[in-house]
């Protein structure tokens, strides 16, 4: 696994935020942040422990409610919800084999569910310092970068997401210049998201994409908020 040298732009300390945090990712980014000495404060949501739902707005805003009323506050949220298979039913292939209800749920997980995450989570963020939201997208969102075709709703969604986080950034930005809203790119990971159709390629450990992952928050500064980062690093197109 690659090392995780600690949020170190945030100071001596942080309190970091895990939503999703019982996924493949999510459980690795509580993994890597426990680890860190720096990290003073881990919180997790998540549907199997919490009975956390990213596609039920109440459900979003009570959990959010309920870090405020407790005066908690947040250096760091990771938004590390989202699938590729729902209720069984993967990525089409081809336009012909698109489903309007299909459609429609990759939207309300990957897309409008994060979204309702920033609405309600975006005001826990730090005030005044050094404050990191980041969601999990997919470089399949990218319509740039796009050669192969398919995966119409998937793909659809998580550009959807791109722009949720481009637009949220301007504003959360406005209100505080050292903010960080970012999408990033995890990499193809052995979860269970992909075995189904990593298609021979490597994959990578969850605990090295997490800790790659937080290195690359790391290192990105406020004038790259808004933007769309892989596990390396690099940008990528929108």
């Amino acid at each position: 696994m690659q090392a995780f040298q600690g949020m170190t732009s945030l100071g001596d300390s942080y309190n970091a935020l895990i939503i999703g945090a019982s996924g493949g990712i999510g459980s690795a980014f509580c993994q890597v942040l426990a680890a860190d000495p720096a990290c003073r404060g881990l919180s997790r949501l998540s549907r199997r422990d919490d009975g956390f739902d990213v596609t039920d707005e109440t459900s979003i805003k009570n959990a959010a409610e309920a870090f405020a009323s407790a005066g908690q506050s947040f250096d760091v949220i990771v938004c590390a919800t989202g699938a590729l298979t729902i209720e069984g039913r993967g990525p089409e292939k081809t336009i012909r084999a698109l489903d309007a209800e299909v459609m429609a749920r990759q939207f309300a997980l990957n897309a409008i569910g994060p979204a309702l995450v920033l609405k309600h989570f975006a005001p826990l963020l730090s005030k005044n310092r050094r404050a990191v939201f980041a969601a999990l997208s997919a470089r399949v969102g990218s319509i740039g970068d796009n050669r192969l075709g398919g995966w119409i709703s998937y793909r659809a969604a998580k550009a959807a997401l791109n722009q949720i986080i481009r637009t949220s950034a301007i504003e959360i930005t406005r209100g505080n210049p050292q903010s960080l809203v970012v999408a990033l790119h995890p990499g193809t990971v052995a979860t269970t998201l992909s075995e189904k159709f990593s298609g021979g390629h490597e994959r990578l450990a969850p605990q090295d994409s997490a800790a790659r992952l937080l290195s690359v928050l790391d290192g990105l500064g406020a004038e790259e908020s808004g933007g769309f980062f892989a596990y390396d690093g690099a940008p990528i197109d929108w």
